[in-house]
């Protein structure tokens, strides 16, 4: 007689996960968080310019922004041009101390995780599906015309 035993599957996460973050040992931990949990390739960066230069190079999976860089302080902005890059951009995860000063309409663009959170609660939100919402869906039932 077999026994048939459900194994759960292992989360599916990004192949390709770009960081941008200026502090050093946050954007290092969360790094090494990703590599350790199954990511191949994660790209760090500490600006808004390097954050366009990588998005310049190759198109990621997913990106972890701090909307609070030390050189500009509308990190946001990088997730509105991320909108831009073809009928599947990049999901997005805001990284931020103050998620209140998120402009509600760039909001939309992804989910908020407030400073401080552990790393391991990045990675269980990158292996979770992406949430779908109303304007998602309206958005992909018109461009499959």
């Amino acid at each position: 007689m077999k026994s048939s035993s459900k194994k759960t599957a292992a989360p599916k996460l990004p192949n390709y996960v770009l960081v941008v973050e200026d502090d050093a040992i946050l954007s290092l931990n969360l790094q090494g968080a990703l590599e350790d949990a199954g990511v191949k390739e994660v790209v760090l960066c500490t600006t808004t310019d390097q954050a366009l230069e990588a998005l310049r190079r190759k198109k990621p999976d997913a990106i972890v922004l701090d909307v609070h860089l030390a050189d500009r302080d509308d990190g946001w902005a990088v997730a509105e041009l991320v909108e831009t890059l073809g009928p599947k951009p990049p999901r997005v995860i805001f990284s931020t101390g103050a998620p209140q000063d998120i402009p509600e309409d760039v909001a939309t663009l992804g989910c908020v995780l407030e400073k401080p959170y552990d790393s391991a609660d990045l990675v269980s939100l990158l292996g979770q599906p992406e949430r779908t919402g109303i304007i998602k869906r309206l958005r992909g039932a018109l461009g499959a015309k």
